[in-house]
């Protein structure tokens, strides 16, 4: 979210040397000297290069309260997506009419339609503007080679690479850094709960849209399948919110929308229609989102993201047919990739079987190294990005010349190979795309190789799908374009340019696929068109941990259902192999930048421990009636999100739990100075004064701080009754409940806080407060360092006490 706001949430800590009291089975405050922040620096003896990527050693804070976006270490907050049942919301429903409802679910249909129709052009305009661009470069470079200036057209060729290369980093460096890379980790973390700064800001959806065009046209290894996965999120954002205060594009009429609830349902139709116009694969991006990117998935967006799809297929099919008619350029019928691999009924015997078996292991095993080298190369880059602007444009020329090296340089190392009888108009391909490229070979030959790099990746996948000439390419030329994808795909990822690992995938898998299938071939019933195919959905499968959605993806692309029983083996295989090393790319990529990501699954260690070990405080209460000088004080000195109502006498007979005030609310109570002179319950004339609307959260631009907020002294010593806009129905847990039981309720209720009661009677009436920090590996680690350790020697008749690490039978009290 594009918004300035960068206070933390309730188990945020107030500095860096807090005390960190927790209530133990005794109901005593037991006050315990550690500090929670976790820094890596302690451990002298780790490998940077193993750590998170915020645990270098530059880094001062390695809690999971900052991570990185683009090259920057912003605060952490979480998403609301609970529903803050107070009076006011209570009231605001009530007195809604038929007519209020019937807007609220017309709207919400018309915005899926919207971000369907503006995420289908995008697409659209995305594949105009590549083809164009790439096919200008690769006609002019072309004919400088038929007039035998070789130098100069490697030169050309270079030269606008680096030009278009430049570009798309300036882009990323100086206005939207987060924009860089694929975006499906900030999408998928963002659908968590997870709010980072600037990751779907309109600034970041513009430069996502162009850097993605200069970096595909540029020649770089790498798709924009993955941008436009972000591009469909950072669209379906800027409708949901109403547009833009920032930038001074606001609609009033989208009031029903802000919340971050109906924006996370928007965003997951926007994550799926951007694989839909990607791949124009509409039923595979509705998987997509519902495998991959979102975290909570319920029926009714099941079918509203199937309508955006639907409006994102019907947009492409009516623009293709347009430029069908040859009014899109060099566009013609390519970019938005459809690779038919063979009209032919494909039949497979006992031998292919094993072929596809074998498939699957070598993509798990190519795939899992191609993540764990990922790895390496974004926290090497990681170093050089940080440094700024100048750095990460240097980076960008030096592998922009090094792709531009390997793509024009290795085909001059593979043989003219002669053209195949009966394809004499096609080959060889001169000033157009095709299979056959003549580069420097005499009339009548053809260059394979160059028939793969000197091509769009759109082209290059066609070849590689194709099974017209199953003698088309060497088995030499296959491993050598394998080679270079998969090393420069690597490399690639992690410029500050935006960037898809779709693409580079599915060529380096297709190529090795069809290296296999051309050794096979003369004990093989498949044809090499369709090895290609099972090599790219291998390496997929071992990259990505992927298996529906890819499936779905893969034979909406190929338009062949007969291959669903080998691409279900093969998807399955791969996965299952890969698992056995390590995380899919997008899970650690999620992980190095830093993102409080929580898994749908509890960690072992967090069995022995309970909710009430790891809450944070000291804890910050109001009174269901309070004075405002406590509540500026409050806002002014911490940065917590959320504040505990208790309720005392006179008001009750004993104090008990009101709610939970948001720090936004108070914020707003302040700035429209509802106060009373008496310590007396108001909630009747709040009632009148507010509206719901006015509570609202703030999209793109300034919320609302505490400096907008004037009180005078004289107001410093009146009251405010809370009890109208507290949460009067927080989710509570007692305080022995299990860590593991605790993490997976907050997760799968999507929650933002979580409040810890106390087991026994004559204690306060909350413990704590849990939140997403709390849960994460490095603050519960921090806290108790040996509980991880412990839980591999712990056996069934043997369990830890919270705080502890004394060795108990079970049955036996702490």
């Amino acid at each position: 979210m594009d918004h300035e706001d960068e206070e933390m949430d309730r188990g945020d800590i107030e500095n860096r040397d807090s005390i960190i009291r927790h209530g133990d089975g005794d109901g005593d405050g037991e006050e315990r000297g550690r500090d929670i922040s976790f820094n890596s620096n302690s451990e002298s003896n780790d490998d940077s290069l193993g750590q998170p990527l915020l645990s270098h050693k530059s880094r001062v804070n390695a809690t999971s309260q900052i991570a990185i976006v683009g090259a920057k270490v912003c605060p952490i907050e979480s998403l609301d997506y609970e529903i803050v049942e107070n009076d006011l919301f209570k009231q605001d429903w009530r007195s809604r009419k038929k007519v209020q409802i019937y807007q609220y679910v017309f709207m919400k249909w018309t915005l899926v339609l919207l971000i369907g129709l503006a995420t289908g052009l995008v697409g659209f305009f995305n594949n105009i503007a590549v083809e164009n661009i790439a096919g200008f470069k690769l006609l002019h470079m072309t004919n400088l080679m038929l007039k035998n200036e070789y130098r100069l057209a490697f030169i050309s060729f270079a030269g606008i690479n680096l030009v278009l290369a430049l570009c798309a980093a300036s882009l990323c460096a100086f206005f939207a850094p987060a924009a860089a890379g694929s975006g499906i980790p900030e999408v998928k973390a963002y659908l968590n709960g997870v709010d980072a700064h600037s990751i779907l800001a309109p600034s970041t959806l513009f430069v996502k849209i162009f850097g993605s065009i200069f970096g595909v046209s540029a020649g770089f290894v790498v798709g924009k399948e993955g941008p436009m996965v972000h591009t469909g999120a950072c669209i379906a954002n800027l409708l949901g919110q109403g547009g833009s205060r920032k930038y001074h594009m606001t609609w009033r009429w989208l009031r029903f929308f802000k919340n971050d609830r109906d924006r996370r349902d928007l965003i997951t139709c926007g994550a799926a229609a951007g694989v839909a116009a990607a791949f124009r694969a509409p039923v595979g991006g509705v998987l997509f989102a519902l495998e991959e990117a979102a975290s909570w998935w319920r029926s009714a967006l099941l079918w509203r993201a199937f309508f955006t799809n639907a409006v994102v297929a019907v947009v492409l099919r009516s623009l293709i047919q347009l430029c069908k008619s040859g009014k899109c350029g060099l566009f013609g019928e390519g970019g938005l990739i459809m690779f038919d691999v063979n009209s032919a009924e494909p039949s497979y015997n006992s031998t292919d079987l094993l072929a596809v078996m074998i498939l699957g292991v070598l993509g798990g095993v190519l795939g899992s190294f191609y993540n764990f080298l990922v790895d390496k190369v974004l926290r090497t880059y990681s170093i050089v990005n940080e440094k700024g602007p100048a750095f990460k444009l240097l980076l960008v020329a030096i592998i922009s010349i090094l792709t531009s090296c390997c793509a024009y340089g290795l085909p001059w190392f593979a043989n003219c190979t002669p053209c195949p009888i009966g394809l004499e108009d096609d080959c060889p391909t001169v000033g157009r795309s095709g299979n056959y490229k003549n580069f420097q070979c005499p009339p009548g030959h053809y260059n394979d190789l160059a028939s793969l790099f000197l091509n769009t990746n759109d082209d290059a996948i066609r070849n590689l799908f194709s099974s017209r000439n199953s003698a088309e390419f060497h088995l030499s030329t296959l491993f050598v374009f394998f080679s270079a994808m998969y090393g420069l795909g690597i490399v690639t990822y992690g410029i500050a340019i935006p960037s898809g690992l779709f693409i580079p995938v599915i060529l380096a898998g297709a190529s090795y696929g069809r290296l296999i299938g051309t050794v096979l071939g003369s004990v093989s019933s498949l044809e090499v068109g369709y090895f290609a195919l099972l090599g790219a959905a291998s390496f997929l499968g071992g990259t990505m941990r992927m298996t529906v959605s890819l499936c779905v993806i893969l034979l909406e692309l190929t338009n062949d259902l007969l291959m669903l029983p080998l691409m279900m083996l093969v998807l399955l295989i791969s996965k299952t192999v890969a698992d056995s090393f390590n995380s899919g790319v997008y899970d650690q990529i999620v992980k190095m930048k830093g993102l409080p990501f929580l898994e749908a699954h509890a960690e072992p260690y967090m069995r022995n421990l309970t909710a009430g070990d790891v809450c944070s405080g000291p804890l910050i209460t109001f009174s269901g009636v309070e004075k405002v000088s406590n509540i500026v004080h409050a806002l002014k000195f911490t940065k917590h999100n959320g504040f505990p109502v208790i309720d005392e006498p006179p008001f009750t007979d004993a104090p008990e739990l009101c709610g939970l005030v948001l720090r936004s609310h108070l914020l707003v109570f302040l700035k429209k100075k509802s106060f009373v002179k008496n310590q007396v319950l108001a909630g009747s004339q709040i009632l009148r004064t507010f509206h719901a609307f006015e509570f609202a959260k703030p999209g793109s631009g300034k919320g609302l701080k505490l400096d907008d907020v004037e009180i005078t002294d004289e107001e410093m010593d009146m009251y405010v009754d809370l009890h109208p806009i507290s949460n009067a129905s927080p989710y509570t847990v007692v305080e022995t409940m299990s860590l593991a039981k605790a993490v997976v309720l907050f997760r799968q209720l999507g929650l933002r806080h979580l409040c810890v009661v106390p087991k026994k009677l004559g204690r306060p009436p909350i413990v704590g407060i849990l939140t997403r920090h709390d849960f994460m590996p490095e603050h519960i680690l921090g806290l108790y360092p040996h509980v991880e350790s412990h839980n591999k020697f712990v056996n069934d008749d043997v369990v830890l006490c919270g705080n502890s690490s004394q060795k108990l039978k079970r049955g036996n009290s702490c």
